[in-house]
């Protein structure tokens, strides 16, 4: 099924939400995240601070934009995209591990910012719970329109697997005069399989129920 492209007035916001993000990361990369305001990201953009609020209930939120926009949007149409053939728990891993490692243009500049501030990471890793509405729908799908409870309960558990493996990578270290400074502890990747793994049984339980 071939989605429609957006119209005029879904692109207008989708124009505002982007400049609101990047005026969020430049301001914060040129003068720290601490002293950057929510009404200068708006002058920034060109928009009011009512406006950004309709957009942005905090600063780090649209500041860790920069690296999650649309990213549960993205994963889901990942999952949509491969052949009914493949395994929905192979379907959901890859899905997740390609878009969380897809270093786009802005990534390596805000997760500089993300792992030295605090308040930036938990605005990081809270916006892995957008990933269960898109992702149940889909799941949903997969297993006939059938079994939307069972779906969510399943997108939901996907959703607490990358926000705890995002929480294990970025660790604060514990070292001596460390100041709760973060270094990434191995590819992404690994510790996204890792945590998604447990989940795979579950996946497959249920397309099997779903089978005629």
């Amino acid at each position: 099924m071939t989605t429609p492209p957006p119209g005029l007035r879904e692109r207008k916001k989708q124009a505002t939400r982007a400049a609101l993000r990047e005026a969020a990361l430049r301001l914060a990369v040129e003068h720290g995240p601490d002293q950057v305001r929510v009404e200068d990201i708006a002058e920034a953009a060109g928009v009011s601070p009512r406006t950004y609020n309709n957009y942005f209930a905090s600063r780090e939120q649209a500041i860790v934009s920069a690296v999650t926009d649309d990213r549960e949007t993205r994963i889901a149409a990942a999952v949509a995209a491969r052949p009914a053939g493949v395994r929905l728990a192979d379907a959901i891993t890859e899905a997740v591990v390609g878009q969380y490692t897809d270093t786009g243009e802005q990534t390596p500049r805000a997760l500089l910012l993300i792992t030295t501030r605090t308040a930036l990471r938990e605005a990081f890793l809270g916006t892995t719970a957008a990933i269960e509405p898109p992702l149940a729908a889909v799941i949903s799908e997969r297993l006939g329109g059938t079994g939307a409870q069972t779906a969510r309960v399943l997108a939901a558990s996907v959703a607490a697997a990358v926000r705890i493996a995002l929480e294990e990578w970025l660790r604060p270290a514990e070292s001596p005069g460390a100041g709760g400074l973060v270094v990434p502890s191995g590819p992404l990747a690994d510790r996204l399989r890792a945590a998604l793994a447990p989940l795979a049984p579950a996946l497959d339980a249920a397309e099997r129920a779903a089978r005629p």
